[in-house]
């Protein structure tokens, strides 16, 4: 038996039939096309499916689609402005905080939430806010960084 629902994607109305079962990230990549956000450990535990739920940082793995209804979601595919990259999406590029890529979206999603809720933070609270995240790759010290050069400039 379906629910019918309504999602507002970065800034986007859509209305769908889901299964009460069905996640987020699940409803995000498989029906509306949106793969930037990446699905791995179906756990909560990566931070790879990372979305903003009313400017929060969730777990869209652990999120029913059905208990989004009517809220707002913004997705990496958000970030982009006209079709160029945010400020902090270049300068995850400038750093090098980009290697494989798979964790890149949600560390940049969890960037986003604590930018706009601390425009100024220091180091300690940058790596603390990421603290949800895991990279295989980078060793978090260029993440970390990139987040402090937009937050210093």
């Amino acid at each position: 038996m379906s629910v019918d629902i309504s999602l507002r994607v970065n800034g986007a109305e859509h209305r769908l039939a889901v299964e009460p079962t069905e996640t987020l990230v699940n409803v995000l990549r498989n029906r509306l096309g949106m793969t930037g956000t990446h699905k791995d450990c179906t756990m909560g535990i990566c931070g790879a499916c990372t979305i903003l739920l009313n400017g929060q940082p969730v777990s869209s793995c652990l999120l029913l689609a059905c208990q989004a209804d009517g809220e707002a979601i913004r997705t990496i595919e958000g970030l982009e402005r006209d079709g160029a990259l945010s400020l902090l999406q270049e300068a995850f590029l400038r750093y090098g905080a980009v290697q494989c890529g798979f964790c890149t979206p949600g560390f940049l999603m969890i960037a986003v939430a604590l930018l706009e809720k601390n425009p100024k933070p220091d180091r300690n609270e940058i790596i603390d806010a990421l603290k949800g995240n895991l990279c295989r790759c980078t060793g978090y010290t260029k993440i970390v960084d990139a987040i402090e050069f937009v937050a210093n400039n």
